[in-house]
């Protein structure tokens, strides 16, 4: 699925069958369904692309302390843009 496919994608009903965990998990963040996002990001913590979600994730929350906490755990820097520039960032790149 292309990242196009995706995002056309978040408006069905449920997340489509054939797509990864990480995006299952950014389509529940875009439907307001933080929770299913947040219990997908930490069922593989210690995995940088989870631990990457976690931190988008808390971010989305208002949590910045524990955002920057999951930041540094992915080994990356703290997301400057909006959350709509990150949801797409990383949707970007979790489908390339």
């Amino acid at each position: 699925m292309n990242y196009n496919q995706f995002k056309e994608s978040v408006t069905l009903p449920t997340p489509p069958e054939n797509i990864s965990e990480p995006l299952k998990a950014l389509w529940h963040a875009a439907n307001d369904d933080w929770e299913a996002a947040h219990n997908i990001a930490q069922s593989k913590e210690g995995t940088p692309i989870y631990d990457r979600l976690h931190a988008y994730l808390h971010r989305v929350e208002g949590d910045t302390w524990n955002a920057g906490y999951w930041y540094k755990r992915a080994g990356e820097a703290v997301f400057k843009g909006s959350l709509q520039e990150e949801w797409e960032f990383l949707a970007q790149s979790f489908t390339k």
